[in-house]
């Protein structure tokens, strides 16, 4: 690999003379610069990135660690974190596993947005502790270098609950996410919490993890046991949609036997039939308000804790009963 002592050689000049150049310091007369540069592009000079970064101390590179990136979720999101970086010279990349981990304490970004539920909290407040900027958006850490976007949990609950009982529903199944997710675990607590404000009502919990089949086992284990029709709110709406998947291969009717509601207005509800009755919130801006925080972060701007708020969205899913 060609060094900057090669072009120095060539050139007749010295090391920080190139180097001068070579990051457009007008220390150097045009005349010697375009020499240096000239020689450069002839011997195919590529910066060293790592070296450069040592001495800037930024790359302009932000992460985003998330467990997983596919599916219409996490493209919104990450299009609203693209889009505000990219408008304040930032660039993006997507992380996922513990390797990645390591782009941190390396200097490989010069922050981090963090959707991953595998990711320690120990571990975040070590880097925060070294003065690496975070911010979360699935979990609450007290810290100066960490701050939070969070979803409204509380309503999305309250919405979704309120809905099913005020459409006449006594009996409500609530389907988890996946273990150990912070949004999950708010939307269950919340639930069981207002359960205790219905004791009329009946509900049972069903374990599931965010993906279309565990909507599809939990659609087969509620007709197993179907008696009267029952209200199911889905904790996201990809299980919602593995629930219609299910049920359309029986003679269960959704709307009228089996009541859906879902989280996150995903593409795809508006287009199944009945149209899923959802909890809605700009995924967009959520990644666009996480990206904001970030960059407050870094330029040591004063922050404080962001809350995405949620709306429903009614659909022909969840019927009255009489």
């Amino acid at each position: 690999m060609v060094s900057i002592k090669d072009i120095a050689k060539k050139a007749g000049v010295s090391i920080s003379t190139v180097s001068y150049a070579l990051n457009g310091s007008p220390k150097v007369t045009e005349e010697t610069s375009a020499k240096i540069l000239a020689i450069a592009k002839e011997l195919n000079y590529i910066p060293n990135a790592a070296a450069r970064t040592l001495k800037k101390r930024n790359t302009k590179i932000i992460g985003a660690f998330l467990t997983d990136y596919s599916g219409p979720f996490f493209g919104q999101l990450l299009h609203g974190m693209r889009e505000t970086l990219n408008l304040k010279d930032y660039d993006l990349i997507v992380c996922t596993g513990k390797e990645s981990h390591r782009f941190l304490p390396e200097g490989i970004i010069d922050g981090a947005i963090v959707l991953d539920a595998t990711f320690p909290d120990e571990e975040l407040i070590t880097y925060a502790e070294r003065g690496h900027k975070l911010v979360v958006l699935d979990r609450e850490i007290e810290h100066p270098n960490i701050e939070r976007v969070l979803l409204d949990n509380k309503m999305g609950s309250e919405l979704a609950v309120n809905f099913l009982i005020e459409n006449g529903h006594d009996q409500i199944v609530f389907i988890s996410g996946s273990p150990g997710s912070y949004d999950s675990e708010q939307r269950l607590h919340f639930v069981q919490e207002l359960m205790e404000n219905h004791p009329s009502v009946s509900y049972q919990i069903i374990m599931g993890d965010f993906d279309k089949p565990s909507g599809e086992r939990a659609a087969q284990q509620i007709i197993e046991n179907y008696t009267d029709p029952v209200a199911v709110f889905c904790f996201n709406d990809e299980m919602a949609i593995g629930m219609y998947n299910y049920l359309s291969s029986t003679d269960y009717i959704v709307g009228e036997h089996i009541h859906i509601i879902g989280f996150d207005d995903i593409e795809v509800s508006q287009y199944v039939h009945p149209r899923l009755s959802t909890i809605h919130y700009s995924k967009k801006d959520w990644g666009s308000k996480a990206a904001e925080q970030l960059i407050q972060l870094i330029k040591n701007e004063k922050t404080k804790p962001q809350e995405i708020t949620v709306e429903l969205i009614k659909g022909g899913s969840v019927g009255k009963l009489k």
